[in-house]
């Protein structure tokens, strides 16, 4: 994937401008929980959008979409990428597409129900994966999920206390051009970049930067 800083910065202040409009808006949260938390969606969306992901995957958990499901579908929005959302059991799909109507993102999300491990079968070289561990089977999808291998990111958030295998980083070490990296947002939060992204130089000092202004500031 080559990395696009122009798709990287407009996909970060959307997100951002969201966070800052809806961060108190009662008609726009799931039950008594705000979607919009401002906390890393930015870098999330951004970090998609830069690369330029066609194929975006997430899976969510029994408490369905989340902060996240705004941050890729604000990138998907800029660089017309296909956005799938997997909610793991039969949910209402009619509230959720209201409750990302209040942002304008109902059309750049594809909601669909069933066990995760079974539906994502059905999608090859996915370039971007956002991976909810707060539900069962979540290390069988870290076996199975068909990531492209020339250049893709997995995000895994909630991940559970470490044990040998706990974590999609830890299940593909050891092959070519993995890189990982964990965070503590949330419950624990892991990145990890498949492949060799084709960032030049300028590019490439300007998303150290970014990393380091939205992780550590």
């Amino acid at each position: 994937m080559k990395w696009s800083s122009q798709d990287a910065m407009q996909a970060y202040l959307h997100t951002l401008q969201l966070c800052k409009t809806h961060s108190n808006d009662e008609d726009c949260t799931l039950g008594t929980r705000n979607i919009i938390q401002p906390q890393c969606m930015e870098f999330i969306s951004a970090l998609a959008a830069g690369n330029q992901a066609k194929l975006m995957v997430q899976v969510t958990s029994h408490q369905g979409i989340n902060p996240l499901t705004i941050a890729l579908a604000v990138a998907a929005k800029h660089t017309k990428a296909r956005f799938v959302c997997i909610l793991h059991q039969l949910q209402d799909i009619e509230n959720y597409r209201a409750q990302l109507s209040c942002y304008d993102l109902e059309d750049m999300v594809e909601l669909v129900c069933g066990n995760p491990c079974e539906v994502i079968m059905e999608f090859k070289n996915i370039d971007f994966a956002a991976i909810d561990c707060k539900f069962e089977g979540f290390f069988r999808l870290f076996e199975i999920i068909d990531v492209n291998i020339r250049g893709s990111v997995v995000v895994v958030s909630n991940i559970p206390e470490r044990r040998i295998g706990a974590s999609f980083g830890e299940v593909v070490k050891g092959r070519t051009g993995v890189e990982c990296v964990t965070r503590s947002i949330g419950e624990g939060m892991e990145l990890t970049r498949i492949g060799l992204m084709n960032y030049c130089k300028p590019q490439k000092k300007w998303f150290k930067r970014f990393h380091v202004i939205t992780f550590e500031d």
